[in-house]
């Protein structure tokens, strides 16, 4: 039987998918487990070209970007393994991460969702876990409060990675680079929810996961690289305009009255903020890319996703 099913959703990014396996494969050892890569209508290279040197893998080839939300609920349906590994196709594995991960999910009785250190390429710390979104979390991000109380539980929802875990910490919310998880609880909450196309969909479903009694961890003494935005950055405009609706679309799905009205004034406050910020940046600088992030953090203040989400009880 496989132990652990890996889901690795790719878009446009072959030789990162083909790196991203191999050292997956090479570094994997003393578990079983199974490979599936949902191409998500990808148009750039050869995804059957790149995976020649992998037989094992099972590929599934969607026709269109179907959104990283559903993409992996189609990996999900595939999946044998009692475990699952949601994994981005932007990483790298250093050591055997996945046997690490699966033996200590395995010690609870409790469905665990876990998660390890994503590090740069030169070895620097990534923000891997972060708290729920909440109206004063909204406040101190969009107000940079974060920025200037970096170890500050209160008013950095990043906080605990910038201090020194030495230990699993329990934690709210895993990035989905790197999601590892019971099978059965992600089929239980009908895997993630497809109504987000890209960005968010892993908060929503941490969060679904712990108000159905789940818990949540994060191993510090565990990393993978994770080279991070590659694709989306190559198009900074559907990075910011799909960052800006996944957090809209979190607080139609979650929040209510006051609470709601409330999280997206801060929201489109940061924006506006960050709008004003990076122009007269970009113009002391002469700068033009400072100058297009300026624009695009306006731009971002036009759009407002349809609320898909008001009879929702999922």
């Amino acid at each position: 039987m496989v132990e652990v099913s890996i889901v690795i959703v790719n878009y446009n990014e072959p030789e990162l998918l083909k790196e991203c396996v191999a050292s997956l494969i090479r570094e994997t050892k003393e578990i079983s487990y199974e490979v599936i890569v949902v191409d998500n209508g990808s148009t750039v290279g050869n995804v059957e070209e790149c995976l020649a040197a992998f037989p094992s893998v099972i590929l599934i080839k969607n026709k269109n970007n179907m959104g990283f939300a559903a993409a992996n609920n189609i990996g999900l349906k595939c999946a044998n393994g009692k475990y699952l590994l949601f994994l981005n196709n932007d990483t790298l594995f250093t050591h055997n991460a996945v046997k690490h991960v699966h033996d200590f999910t395995g010690k609870f009785d409790t469905p665990v969702f876990a998660s390890c250190q994503l590090i740069n390429a030169d070895r620097s710390k990534q923000d891997t876990v972060t708290k729920f979104p909440k109206v004063w979390n909204g406040f101190t991000e969009n107000f940079f409060l974060y920025k200037l109380f970096l170890k500050s539980p209160i008013f950095n929802k990043y906080y605990q990675n910038y201090i020194n875990l030495t230990k699993p910490s329990e934690v709210d919310v895993i990035r989905g680079a790197f999601m590892f998880c019971s099978a059965d609880a992600v089929r239980q909450l009908n895997g993630f929810d497809e109504r987000f196309f890209f960005y968010s969909e892993e908060t929503d479903l941490c969060y679904r996961f712990k108000k159905n009694g789940g818990k949540i961890f994060f191993l510090p003494e565990v990393s993978i690289i994770h080279y991070g935005g590659v694709t989306t950055d190559k198009n900074l405009w559907f990075k910011f305009k799909n960052q800006s609706i996944g957090k809209v679309q979190f607080y139609q799905k979650h929040f209510k009255g006051l609470q709601f009205v409330v999280a997206l004034i801060f929201h489109f406050a940061g924006l506006f903020m960050r709008g004003i910020l990076f122009t007269l940046s970009g113009f002391i600088t002469l700068r033009k890319s400072l100058i297009v992030k300026g624009y695009y953090f306006f731009k971002q203040m036009t759009v407002y996703p349809k609320n898909n989400f008001k009879s929702s009880k999922s």
